[in-house]
């Protein structure tokens, strides 16, 4: 029997590798974003991939999207992002409420939506794309610190919540990684600005490495869960400390 997996955030980045990954696992991908068009050209490049609009910000369009899974064994939260870098004192409101929204309530909605298929399957696995954001605190980050503290919690509790059950929860943290996008929305489109995030660090992570630590974690055996795995490129020591070649 082949088995379904869910991506959200599918059409770039960590979520369109994850969904190409496991598709190479054997995997059908239902691949779910807002740009319909790059699922599509994501699905054509990658056997497997299911492309279907949606919008974890919008209750109807979770709806709409989990009418069309049939079933669900993986389930991999992974819309979000970062808005800003501003100080708490200088934060846009807007913003923290636009990152809470797709961050924290776009993985509930989706979760809410597709938890009874997960458990229905017999070995269920939900992945939370968090951050060491959500572990560790840092200066121009309050709102999507915030966010991403919040869906450590919800993971957390997940999992108390779900002992004996047949579903696994996974939390994946990634420190820095180059993915496509992420850098330049956090700053508004100014790629410059973008670029110096990563200057002068030997090898960040990729999308790619991050999609390798989730098919990993989700094709260990039913009795076998990973709790939270944390993983940062080897020139980063923590939040404060990474190592730039010519610093």
């Amino acid at each position: 029997m082949t088995k379904t997996a869910v991506v959200t955030g599918a059409s770039g980045g960590i979520g369109a590798a994850t969904a190409r990954r496991l598709a190479a696992e054997g995997y059908r991908v239902v691949a779910g974003a807002r740009r319909l068009d790059r699922l599509e050209k994501l699905a054509a490049q990658a056997p497997g991939v299911v492309p279907v609009l949606l919008d974890v910000t919008s209750e109807s369009s979770v709806a709409a999207f989990a009418e069309q899974v049939d079933g669900c064994h993986v389930l991999v939260n992974n819309a979000g992002g970062a808005l800003g870098a501003d100080s708490v004192a200088e934060g846009r409101l807007d913003d923290w409420q636009r990152m809470y929204d797709v961050n924290v309530l776009g993985s509930l909605r989706v979760t809410q939506a597709l938890l009874p298929r997960l458990i229905e399957s017999g070995d269920g696995v939900l992945v939370m794309l968090t951050s060491t954001a959500g572990l560790v605190s840092y200066e121009g980050g309050g709102g999507y610190c915030a966010a991403k503290h919040a869906q450590t919690s919800m993971v957390e509790t997940l999992r108390l919540e779900l002992v004996g059950q047949p579903v696994r929860v996974v939390e994946i943290a990634p420190g820095m990684v180059k993915s496509e996008g992420f850098a330049v929305t956090r700053f508004r489109g100014d790629a410059a600005a973008a670029e110096r995030v990563y200057a002068g660090v030997p090898d960040p992570l990729t999308s790619d490495d991050v999609a390798d630590a989730i098919a990993w974690c989700v094709t260990r055996p039913a009795h076998f869960n990973v709790d939270r795995m944390v993983i940062r490129p080897r020139a980063q020591a923590a939040q404060h400390k990474v190592h730039r070649v010519g610093a």
